[in-house]
């Protein structure tokens, strides 16, 4: 008996092990949002101009928790946003229990020891959420392939994980920025940053210099501290925690349309900082046409994210796309500063190349807004790139910064913006050498500088006047840059053919010239094209330049592009 009964006690032994294994990994697995249909996809593919009819996908395939889980998340999820707003209020209250006196060992005992007796309420609380998962299958059948695919991440493992929408921190890393990669690892910065521009360094501190700089510290130490605490979130508010939250059903239906609609795949892209991008690919190259044998790189605005952003443009347009999130924005890690945006933008770029199999001349970079910036970094730093679409976006961000705050802080916000948040897309820019489309949004609202009616004073119109100008230097003299600007004041289509009528811009001549003379040089710029031609022939091609580099969308700053604006730049 007693040996009968030797496995029949290991085999319960071994059930407890596993069920209480099971019960650990439900009380730390992360929460589970949906899952994807895998039946009834409709196979309509926007841009191709047809569709093939099949039943309606239903967009309510939330995973449904059960009563406890349920109402444990909830409970979990106000203490976070509780602890959010105790986080940002914390300097007021530490400076109010100062005044009061309850800063002392008396008064902050009881206080630990509420505090410890509330992280064990909550300790309680996760477990009962954990209890409540063991309970759902469907749960179960999660963690299981969540934990299967952690030990060995091949595709089969990875199809079946994608079937769910989950906390992105639990994903698994598809792709790291040094994979397969030809790069000089040597070549990143000393912070792990890939590089980029500087300004001109200054002549070797003197005595005075070293004077200057101890007297200039105060300024520096505000400086860092601006930046990195309401500066940098006003900048990108989409960073927030608390904003993050509320757009959250938003991002989860986004999210389910580019899975459930597009088949998008997404994936988990480790940059050289060490912070984790959220991406997705929708893959159009087995259409078979030029459209989706090209890939859009998507960068996205200060409060955007590739589930409701501008990826919706080149997907009509009928495009393979990329998207991806700031770093601290939805399933990204980190904080979206210059450095670690492009960091950002380059594992993007990597991907593409060594896992997703495209080759730079198959890649557009398209930009809405602060995405400029990783926009222009791109190509600057992968010249080959086929071409880049700028929409709404501008040319410095000084001049945007001095506007939302007080004249008073002038220097402390050029010198914050320089040092910290220097967003200089214009110098980027020109730094390229291929197709460029700039798109100004007649009625923006956000990259003027006063009020969104007045069209010339929106920051788009710097970034064409600074790229033409160090493109066809001979071209945009005084009278050139006059005439363009008096263009870039129009805000109609009505009076920009005025303009252009009343300089007798003939569109053919324009071109044959340009042409011509990218016959007979090398093609790179800048170009001497103009050198010796009379004013009239100059201003002629200054306006005819600038209507080909930049179009005007009668739209505010947040409404969605059309995909007829969406096309491939001028290639001159």
């Amino acid at each position: 008996m007693a040996a009968a009964g030797g496995p029949v006690g290991d085999g319960i032994i071994r059930r407890c092990i596993r069920g209480m294994a099971l019960m650990y990994l439900c009380v730390k697995g992360p929460r589970l949002y949906r899952v994807y249909r895998q039946n009834g996809r409709t196979a309509a593919i926007r841009g191709r101009g047809q569709e093939e009819e099949e039943p309606a996908v239903s967009w309510e395939s939330f995973y449904q928790p059960r009563a406890l889980e349920k109402h444990t998340d909830s409970i979990l999820a106000w203490v976070s946003v509780l602890w959010t707003i105790s986080y940002y209020s914390s300097p007021l209250a530490i400076c109010y229990m100062y005044r009061k006196g309850y800063l002392n060992i008396s008064r902050l005992v009881p206080l630990g020891q509420y505090g410890l007796t509330f992280v064990l309420l909550l300790a309680g609380v996760m477990c009962l959420r954990g209890l409540g998962r063991w309970s759902n299958p469907h749960y179960i059948q999660f963690i299981y392939i969540l934990e299967r695919t952690k030990i060995e991440n091949n595709p089969e493992n990875k199809k079946m994980l994608s079937s769910y929408n989950f906390d992105f921190r639990s994903w698994p890393v598809d792709f790291q920025w040094n994979e397969n990669s030809s790069k000089d690892l040597k070549s990143t910065g000393p912070l792990g940053g890939v590089p980029l521009l500087k300004p001109d360094p200054r002549p070797r501190g003197t005595v005075n210099n070293v004077l200057q700089r101890i007297q200039k510290l105060p300024c520096q130490i505000t400086s860092y501290a601006v930046a990195h605490s309401f500066g940098r979130r006003m900048l990108y508010p989409g960073s927030v925690y608390l904003l993050q939250k509320a757009l959250m059903p938003m991002l989860l239906q986004g999210q389910a349309r580019l899975v459930e609609e597009y088949n998008g795949k997404r994936a988990k892209l480790l940059a050289c900082d060490g912070n984790e991008i959220d991406a997705i690919f929708v893959d159009r190259r087995h259409l078979g046409n030029d459209k989706g044998s090209k890939l859009v790189i998507c960068c996205e605005g200060n409060a955007g994210f590739y589930e409701i952003g501008c990826v919706a443009t080149p997907l009509e347009a009928g495009y393979s796309v990329l998207g991806w999130n700031h770093p601290g924005f939805a399933g990204s890690t980190g904080v979206p500063f210059p450095q670690n945006e492009a960091n950002a933008m380059d594992v993007a770029i990597q991907y593409a190349l060594y896992n997703l199999g495209f080759q730079l001349q198959d890649i557009i970079v398209y930009a809405w807004s602060i995405g400029g910036f990783t926009a222009t970094w791109a190509v600057m730093s992968y010249p080959d790139i086929s071409a880049i679409i700028l929409d709404a976006s501008f040319d410095d961000l000084v001049p945007l910064a001095l506007k939302v705050m007080p004249e008073s802080w002038r220097g402390l916000v050029t010198r914050t913006v320089r040092k910290y948040l220097n967003l200089n897309n214009a110098e980027q820019l020109c730094r390229y050498q291929g197709p460029v489309l700039l798109i100004r949004r007649t009625k923006d609202e956000i990259i003027t500088t006063t009020v969104p009616e007045d069209v010339s004073s929106n920051r788009g119109n710097d970034l064409l006047m600074t790229l033409l100008q160090q493109r066809y230097p001979k071209v945009m003299t005084e009278e050139g840059r006059r005439v363009v600007r008096e263009w870039l004041a129009c805000s109609t289509p009505e009076q920009e053919a005025s303009v252009q009528s009343l300089y007798g811009v003939e569109d053919d001549w324009c071109l044959s010239v340009l042409q011509s003379y990218q016959s007979e040089h090398t093609g790179l710029f800048p170009w001497s094209v103009g050198e010796e031609m009379s004013s009239e022939g100059r201003r002629q091609l200054a306006l005819y330049l600038a209507q080909r580099y930049m179009k005007n969308f009668e739209a505010t700053h947040c409404s969605p592009l059309p995909a007829s604006y969406f096309h491939m730049p001028w290639k001159l």
